[in-house]
């Protein structure tokens, strides 16, 4: 099987995260993405966010009825920092070590590759992909290392979505309807 992890905080999950995955899925012929929400990301400061708990049924709401796409709690259900290797050495175990693993990352999380933990493991152990978005460069000391994918051009941003909330500018159609109306009936991102 050929499998896609893409992890993140998915503050909230957006549709530049949905096309990334399908992007991925369609070009690299993946039997299915499995979307794998962090519980504490050691490169980010979840202040102001959602709860693990929201943040998970909002990619419900996001992936309901689409086979392609599934959602892991692994890294919710463990709890603490949530390292990539950590979770990759998961799913290879649980797929007996298989090597059609896919860890897909956006560009900007990949300008930031030499500071993860066990970088080096983690190329040896998946496919590395990474999925350009605009405004990001393509300089890594890891380009050898990498698979790129270039993906419709949506300059959208979780930070963005959530500055949008507290400043009551409308989010529609940068998130799917479902997760529009989780945001709303929680007041979700709101001082």
């Amino acid at each position: 099987m050929k499998i896609g992890l893409f992890g993140g905080t998915f503050d909230p999950v957006h549709t530049g995260h949905l096309v990334l995955a399908q992007e991925c899925w369609h070009s690299l012929a993946l039997d299915k993405v499995i979307f794998i929400p962090a519980y504490v990301p050691p490169h980010k400061d979840m202040e102001g966010g959602a709860s693990a708990a929201d943040r998970l049924n909002m990619l419900r709401c996001a992936l309901e009825g689409d086979e392609r796409f599934e959602i892991s709690t692994y890294e919710i259900d463990r709890g603490g920092k949530s390292y990539s290797i950590d979770t990759i050495r998961h799913f290879r175990q649980k797929f007996s070590g298989d090597d059609g693993l896919f860890f897909l990352a956006g560009a900007d999380s990949a300008e930031s590759l030499s500071t993860w933990k066990d970088v080096d493991e983690i190329l040896r152990l998946t496919h590395f992909v990474i999925a350009t978005r605009p405004g990001w460069g393509q300089n890594s000391p890891y380009e050898q290392d990498v698979r790129r994918i270039v993906i419709p051009g949506m300059d959208i941003s979780s930070s963005v979505i959530r500055d949008r909330i507290r400043r009551r500018q409308p989010i529609d159609y940068l998130v799917p309807s479902a997760v529009v109306r989780y945001i709303r009936n929680k007041g979700l991102y709101r001082e």
